[in-house]
């Protein structure tokens, strides 16, 4: 928390694709925010655009006027969005190469490397300004593979899945862990993206630039280091993607790999597409299908549902939450409204108990 950061969110705040700045403006943050640079929300609080609740980190249009405003330089600039497909558009390279002309670190958690971007490195060696890569992939020599070890670990382990792509799937791990907490179970969450690195969680990899073949190590390393060192009474897991996301199928490593016998899967009953490929028409399974996939298929037990309520106002979400509920037998959360309190009781069971 000693260096400070503004976020980059490049008018997409107020988007899914924002979710990593939407993640350091809930917390936890490696850094201290001093505001975020989006010119769509100028003059606004970054906390009050995302859910409502102002926190102290003013908007600014551009990196002037936020420097001018502050009367400082941020120690950061944090690349604040997900673009799709990993590429960062060229007005905001071009903002990223301005403040690294001024001596500013850059935080990068795109596939896009600025350090292998021949006009921002040469920028960086001149202003003496700090690159850090989260995605850039790890050398071989630092890879490990599985060992089956993680299936020996006897701390219970949640897995948080979801039916599609940005759902929030860590920031529902980040509130169920805050509520387990609270009912004084010691939980620890093991981060699979790059905001969880950025959050400053203590364990952890990023699971899509790893070499498939050291996936499952990776996240094995990560769970047995969790629970040797932090000793917690419950690890909750970050999943990524989705099991039957056609374009990145992801979540079957934390089951199998990581042991992971209970899951909380994240769900958008308003959302009929995959999100970011509408075009091919492939569409989310349903939930009755995707918790029998779980269940009877990875031998996982599904302990809740999180909705997300996009294109749903509040009434529709809670008749949907009454409408899943009944439909599956399971506890329904609404997590940016109850932050998660209606599966704690499942997952304290879980805790205390195990699957069964």
């Amino acid at each position: 928390m000693s260096e400070t950061a503004l976020l980059l969110t490049a008018g997409r705040l107020g988007e899914i694709h924002g979710k990593t700045a939407h993640g350091l403006i809930r917390g936890p943050s490696r850094f201290h925010l001093l505001g975020a640079i989006d010119p769509i929300f100028a003059g606004r609080d970054a906390g009050e655009v995302v859910d409502g609740r102002p926190r102290g980190i003013p908007i600014f249009p551009d990196l002037g006027s936020a420097l001018e405003a502050l009367g400082q330089h941020p120690d950061w600039l944090v690349v604040g969005v997900a673009f799709h497909g990993g590429r960062m558009p060229e007005e905001v390279r071009q903002l990223v190469l301005d403040g690294v002309r001024r001596g500013i670190g850059v935080v990068n958690g795109l596939h896009q490397l600025l350090s292998e971007d021949s006009e921002i490195a040469a920028a960086a060696a001149a202003s003496g300004a700090r690159l850090v890569d989260v995605r850039k992939p790890k050398r071989f020599e630092g890879l490990r593979f599985w060992t089956g070890e993680a299936l020996r670990v006897e701390v219970p382990r949640v897995a948080v899945l979801g039916t599609d792509c940005a759902l929030g799937k860590r920031t529902t791990a980040t509130f169920l862990a805050e509520a387990m907490r609270r009912r004084g179970i010691r939980t620890e969450m093991v981060y699979t993206g790059q905001t969880g690195w950025l959050q400053g969680q203590r364990y952890g990899f990023v699971l899509d630039t790893t070499p498939n073949d050291f996936v499952a190590g990776e996240l094995e390393h990560a769970v047995v280091s969790c629970a040797r060192e932090a000793k917690p009474d419950l690890i909750l897991i970050e999943g990524q993607s989705a099991l039957r996301n056609p374009c990145g199928p992801c979540g079957a490593e934390l089951i199998l790999s990581a042991g992971a016998e209970g899951v909380v899967l994240v769900h958008a009953p308003a959302r009929e597409l995959f999100e970011g490929i509408e075009a091919s028409g492939a569409r989310i399974p349903t939930l009755a299908s995707e918790v029998e996939l779980i269940e009877r298929f990875y031998g996982a037990r599904v302990l809740g549902v999180a909705l997300n309520g996009e294109g749903l106002d509040a009434d529709e979400l809670e008749h949907a939450a009454r409408r899943i509920e009944a439909e599956i037998s399971r506890p329904v959360s609404r997590p940016l409204f109850d932050s998660g309190e209606p599966l704690a009781p499942a997952l304290e069971r879980f805790a205390k108990g195990g699957a069964t």
